[in-house]
C-alpha cells in the first residue's frame, strides 16, 4: 500500500508553489517525518516531511514544476517495494529521408569576347554578372558597371555572447519581491528624509555593558535593539508612521510589530519582532538572532513573515553610507540604517572633533504622513540613540 506525499498548506493567501529540489530519489529508503522535498513560495521555502517510512517509490512532480495545495507529489511504499519505474519504448529508427533529385546545374552565361577580357583584367567573374545582351549574353558594359559599382560595406559580426551570458530562471522569492517593490513604487507616493546620528553615546554604553549583558542573557548586545526601542518610542508619539491605507480608511494600528529586513541567498526577506513595545532589549536581541538564523536555514514561515506595522532595514552591515529604502506594503514608512563612519563634527563649543555618525533615511507614503511628521519621527529616533537613557527611562 503506498503513501501519497501531499502539497501542504502553505499559508495565507498561497495557493501554489514550485517544486526547488528533491532530498530524496526513487527508491531511497526514507523515515517518517524526514524532509523529502523542499516547495518554493512566493514569500517562504517549505520543506515537505514524508508522512510514512518506507521507500520513495514514484516522484509524480519533477523539480521546476508548479503544484498547487494538495497536489500529490510523489509515494511512499511499504520496505521491499519495488520503485515505479516509467515504461519506455525504443524510439523507431527515422525512415530515410527520400533521395532529392540532383540539381541541374545553371547554364553560365554566354560572355562576350571583349567582355571576357576587362571582367579577367579587372578579377571580376563575368559569371556572376546578369548579361544585358541578346540571349542574356555579358556585354563590355555590364563588366564596366560592375567594376565602377561601390564595393558593398561588409555586415557587422554578431556579437559574440556564447560562455559569457547564464540565464537563470527568477525564483518565485526574487518574482514576488521584484512584484512588491514594483508595487510599493507605483501606488504609494513615497518620498525619503533624511539626519544623521551621533553614535558615541550607543558606543560607550554598549562597550561598558557587552559582556555583562551577553553573560546573564546569553546574546550579544547589538544596535539593533536601541533602533526598534527608538522607533517604538517614535511610533507612540507620531501614529501616522504605524498606519495604513485600506480603501479609504486609514487604519492606526496601536501595536508594534516591526519587521526587520533580512538579507538571505534566496532574497530579502523580513521576519517581524511582535509586540517590540512589550519586550525588553535582551527579548529583541534574542528574537532577532532567532529570526535571523531561521532566515539563513530558510526555515521562516509565513506566521514570521506576516503583519508587521514599521520596517527597518540596516544597509550599513554590507557596506551603504546612504540609500533611500522602499516601502514594504501595505505599511506606510521604513527606516534605513547605514554605515558608521568616522566624519569631522562641529561641537557646540565650536571645537571639531571626529565623531563616529550614521545617516538615517525614512522612506514614508505622503498619501499618509505629513513631512512634518516624517521630519519629527526621525529627529525622535535620533535623540533616542544619541541619548540612550531615555530609551530607558521612557522619556
Amino acid at each position: 500500500m503506498s503513501t501519497e506525499i501531499k502539497v501542504p498548506t502553505l499559508g495565507e493567501s498561497v495557493t501554489e508553489a514550485t517544486v526547488a529540489k528533491w532530498f530524496k530519489a526513487v527508491g531511497d529508503t526514507v523515515r517518517a517525518d524526514e524532509s523529502l522535498v523542499e516547495l518554493e513560495t512566493d514569500k517562504v521555502t517549505v520543506e515537505v516531511p514524508s508522512p510514512a517510512s518506507g521507500v520513495l517509490t514514484e516522484i509524480i512532480v519533477a523539480t521546476g514544476a508548479t503544484v498547487g495545495v494538495g497536489a500529490v507529489l510523489g509515494l511512499i511504499g511499504e520496505a521491499g517495494t519495488q520503485p515505479i519505474v516509467p515504461a519506455t519504448k525504443p524510439a523507431a529508427a527515422p525512415a530515410p529521408a527520400p533521395a532529392a533529385p540532383a540539381a541541374a546545374a545553371p547554364a553560365a552565361p554566354a560572355v562576350m569576347p571583349s567582355a571576357k577580357k576587362i571582367a579577367a583584367d579587372g578579377g571580376l567573374d563575368p559569371a556572376s554578372l546578369d548579361g544585358t545582351g541578346k540571349g542574356g549574353r555579358v556585354t563590355k558594359g555590364d563588366v564596366l558597371s560592375a567594376l565602377a559599382a561601390p564595393v558593398p560595406a561588409a555586415a557587422p559580426a554578431p556579437a559574440v555572447t556564447e560562455g559569457r551570458e547564464e540565464r537563470v530562471k527568477m525564483t518565485r522569492l526574487r518574482k514576488r519581491i521584484a512584484e512588491r517593490l514594483k508595487d510599493a513604487q507605483n501606488t504609494a507616493a513615497m518620498l525619503t528624509t533624511f539626519n544623521e546620528v551621533d553614535m558615541t553615546a550607543l558606543f560607550d554604553l554598549r562597550n561598558q555593558y557587552k559582556d555583562a549583558f551577553e553573560k546573564k542573557h546569553g546574546t550579544k548586545l547589538g544596535f539593533m535593539s536601541f533602533f526598534v526601542k527608538a522607533c517604538v518610542a517614535a511610533l507612540k508619539e507620531w501614529p501616522a508612521v504605524n498606519a495604513e491605507i485600506a480603501g479609504d480608511e486609514l487604519v492606526y494600528k496601536k501595536y508594534y510589530d516591526i519587521g526587520v529586513a533580512v538579507g538571505t541567498p534566496q532574497g530579502l526577506v523580513v521576519p517581524v519582532v511582535r509586540g517590540a513595545d512589550q519586550l525588553s532589549f535582551a527579548g529583541i536581541e534574542q528574537t532577532i538572532a532567532g529570526l535571523g538564523k531561521k532566515a539563513r536555514d530558510g526555515k521562516l514561515t509565513m506566521a514570521d513573515l506576516s503583519g508587521g506595522t514599521f520596517t527597518i532595514s540596516n544597509g550599513g552591515v554590507y557596506g551603504s553610507l546612504m540609500s533611500t529604502p522602499i516601502l514594504n506594503p501595505p505599511q506606510s514608512a521604513i527606516l534605513g540604517m547605514h554605515k558608521v563612519q568616522q566624519r569631522p563634527m562641529v561641537m557646540p563649543d565650536g571645537s571639531i572633533v571626529a565623531r563616529p555618525m550614521m545617516y538615517l533615511a525614512l522612506s514614508y507614503d505622503h498619501r499618509i504622513i505629513d513631512g512634518r511628521e516624517a521630519v519629527s519621527f526621525l529627529v525622535r529616533v535620533k535623540d533616542g540613540i544619541e541619548d540612550p537613557s531615555r530609551l530607558l527611562l521612557e522619556v
